[in-house]
């Protein structure tokens, strides 16, 4: 992965709804996860699955959708859990 590039993995029913089960995206600066999310939204209408209800991790730690994402980071988004 290029310093420049964010590496985002997407889970469960998102790894169907979406057309790749993952992406590397060029990321030359840092942002938000919100950011990151809307760059993905505006990909088209597969990618409307990126709902803000959605778990985020960056770098492998629980993040809310203001946290930094910078090149070089592997963002991970993924429904809820629920059990019972």
């Amino acid at each position: 992965m290029s310093e420049q590039t964010v590496k985002v993995l997407f889970f469960a029913r998102l790894r169907e709804a979406l057309p790749e089960p993952q992406v590397q995206l060029a990321w030359p600066k840092t942002a938000t996860v919100a950011d990151l999310r809307a760059a993905l939204r505006a990909r088209g209408a597969d990618w409307q699955a990126l709902t803000s209800d959605l778990l985020v991790a960056v770098n492998q730690e629980m993040a809310s959708s203001t946290a930094p994402v910078q090149p070089g980071d592997e963002v991970a988004f993924f429904p809820p859990v629920t059990g019972g």
